[in-house]
This record gives C-alpha cells, structure tokens and sequence, in this order.
C-alpha cells in the first residue's frame, strides 16, 4: 500500500503539462496563418475607400433626380440604354475571365493564365472605347460637361467610373507583361490577386451605375 503512494507522485509527473510539451517536440505553439495578408488588406481598404467617393457622388445624384420635375431636362439627348446593356454584359464577362486567370495561375497552367488575362485587357478596353464613342455622340448631340447638372453629375460620375476602368486595365497590362516573362507562378502571384479584386471592384460597381443613371 505504501508502494502505490509513493509511485503516485511519479505517475502524475508524467501526465503533467510541461512534460507532455517537452513530449511533443517543444517550443512555442504554432500560429495558424493569417486570412488575409497585409497587401490584399490594403487593397481592400483602398476599395472601400472608394465605395465611400463614389457614395457620395450617387447621393448628389439622387437628390438631383428626385428635385427635378423632368429627368433628363427638356433639351437634353436620352442616354444610349440598348448599347450600355451590351457594354455592361461585356464588363461582367471581363470579371469572368479574370476568375478564370487567376484560376489558371493559381493551378500552374501558365498558358490558360496568359490567355485569360489577354482577354480581360481586351474586353476592358472594349467598354472603354464603347463607352468613349457614346459620349462623342451625347456631346454632338449638345449634352456637355458644362450642360447644367444634368451633364455635370452624369458625366462626373460615369467619367470617374471610366478613369477606374482605365487604371484598372493599365494595370491588368503591366501584370500581363510580367506574365509573359515568367514571373508568376502557382506559389507565387499575389499581384494577380490583388489586380483581380480591384478589376471585380470596377466590373461589379458599373452595373449599380447603370442602374442608376440610365435605367432609373
């Protein structure tokens, strides 16, 4: 009886915190890793940023919406809806093909990545031309930067849009340009990553402006 109490200290000495620590290899606890990294936080903020400007810019226009007895005003040309649907369709699908290149990079298949991204510049730029050639016809047909509020608040926040886009597709190029030369691969293709969240960001917010500006 005496025996089994004085092998009770030694039986709970093994089962002890410290020794079970030193049992299992030691050292400090392993941290998992992070959700998301400091760069695509930051991009993220930048985004949100943005959402707050643009905000801001859809709040002004709404008040001049809901203050003006006929929208557009008398004299102003009707805004080209049937092929902003088209162009819109076209920006979406960009969003598409940068999922599927961001997809492809992050799988190792170098020559899908390259070709999706080649698609997404061009789509990009498609919008942007479209978009570009409606206005020379809204301004031939007199609606013009300086045309009241009307043209002041539409082409403000829809030119801002444009410059995003166009940023956007500066961007997506110069991370084509590297593509070709090799410099991203399955482990590594962060810039990818974060060119893609701002190119959803610009692809994701023109529908909102559509809806507002040329639908309602």
């Amino acid at each position: 009886m005496a025996q089994a109490t004085a092998r009770q200290p030694a039986f709970e000495d093994k089962r002890h915190p410290r020794l079970e620590l030193r049992r299992g290899g030691g050292g400090p606890p392993v941290r998992p890793a992070p959700v998301m990294g400091s760069p695509e936080l930051a991009i993220l903020i930048f985004i949100v940023f943005e959402l707050m400007l643009f905000s801001g810019l859809i709040a002004a226009y709404l008040v001049l919406r809901t203050s003006s007895f006929a929208w557009p005003p008398p004299g102003m040309p009707r805004l080209p809806i049937e092929v902003t649907w088209v162009n819109t369709a076209i920006l979406l699908f960009s969003a598409f093909t940068m999922y599927r290149a961001t997809r492809a990079v992050a799988g190792g298949d170098t020559e899908r990545f390259r070709n999706a991204l080649a698609i997404t510049a061009v789509l990009g730029t498609v919008f942007l031309i479209v978009q570009g050639s409606e206005w020379v016809r809204l301004i031939h047909q007199g609606m013009t930067l300086t045309s009241g509020s009307y043209g002041g608040i539409f082409y403000t926040l829809i030119g801002l849009h444009a410059l995003h886009v166009v940023g956007a597709v500066i961007w997506l190029s110069a991370v084509f340009v590297l593509a070709w030369r090799g410099r991203y691969s399955a482990k590594s293709y962060t810039a990818v990553r974060l060119c893609a969240m701002y190119w959803y960001f610009v692809s994701f917010l023109w529908p909102l402006l559509f809806g507002m500006v040329y639908l309602y």
